[in-house]
């Protein structure tokens, strides 16, 4: 019997659904309209609720305890920070035959950031090194338990496999290169800093052209500084990202480190999405061979 932590639990989640939970739990904003965001993200469903909030029902159960983290941490990170993050209203439970936390939080303006606006700015390589030099100035002292570990160790035969099945689009013999240099580079030296985790485009938004907000918080955690360089080789053209990279001082090793980490992921995506999205098949052969590139 399924239960509510089986990964295979692919809730039919859809408006009316939220409506009952909303107004069951929250009977104060059970009069605000509710409108289904499309197109939705690929972890969360997300609605519009009246003017100001938004609700946030999770997919999968490996991300049904963003609702509660954002909550517990983003309220005093917030105001450390230089771009906005989700403002947490409220943490609804499960309910109406739906098996996990979600959430209600204040609503961001903003357009998700794309790399034909973005791309070429160095304004933007500036603002997302701040961003994460805040991040990492923010992480609490002292002893801290579960780390985040993305041990290259634990991805080397998926990324391997990958590599031999996408060798005929893209430099099979420079992608295993990198692969066996990212394996082989040092450790993070230090003790682990705060990481968004999932720190690509699509989790931010700009406003007038701007960077504006940092979205999707369900990876932060401690970690190595080197995972949240993606940004780097799935936004930036090779300028601003050498300007990036400055910005934050990363030295030769966490660079690798990121470079790696961004031919993995974007592998991953690649292999789960190229065949059906033709826009994500886009945005991960962009990532794949700008981490070639470095």
């Amino acid at each position: 019997m399924a239960t509510e932590t089986d990964p295979d639990i692919r809730p039919a989640i859809d408006t009316g659904l939220v409506r009952r939970l909303v107004d069951a739990q929250f009977p104060q904003w059970s009069g605000l309209p509710l409108t289904r965001l499309e197109p939705g993200g690929s972890d969360h469903v997300i609605h519009r609720l009246g003017t100001e909030l938004s609700v946030r029902l999770p997919r999968r159960a490996d991300v049904a305890g963003q609702a509660a983290k954002e909550y517990a941490w983003l309220p005093g990170l917030a105001p450390l920070l230089p771009l906005a993050v989700p403002e947490p209203v409220a943490v609804g439970e499960p309910g109406c035959g739906y098996p996990w936390p979600w959430a209600v939080t204040r609503w961001l303006d903003g357009e998700v950031a794309t790399v034909e606006a973005l791309g070429d700015s160095h304004e933007a390589a500036d603002a997302l090194a701040g961003f994460l030099t805040a991040l990492r100035e923010a992480t609490p002292e002292g002893e801290h338990e579960d780390p985040r570990t993305d041990a290259f160790a634990d991805r080397d035969a998926a990324t391997r496999a990958a590599i031999d099945a996408w060798a005929g689009d893209f430099d099979g013999r420079a992608m295993t290169d990198l692969w066996d240099a990212a394996l082989a580079a040092p450790a993070w030296p230090g003790p682990p800093v705060l990481v968004h985790g999932d720190f690509h485009t699509g989790n931010l938004l700009t406003v007038d052209g701007r960077l504006s907000a940092v979205i999707d918080f369900g990876g932060l955690a401690l970690g190595d500084p080197a995972d949240d360089l993606m940004v780097a080789f799935t936004l930036l053209s090779a300028g601003p990202r050498a300007a990036f990279r400055a910005a934050l001082g990363v030295d030769d090793a966490t660079w690798l480190r990121g470079r790696g980490w961004a031919l993995a992921t974007g592998l991953n995506a690649h292999a789960a999405y190229a065949r059906t999205h033709p826009h994500v098949a886009a945005q991960t052969s962009r990532q794949i061979r700008a981490a070639l590139a470095g």
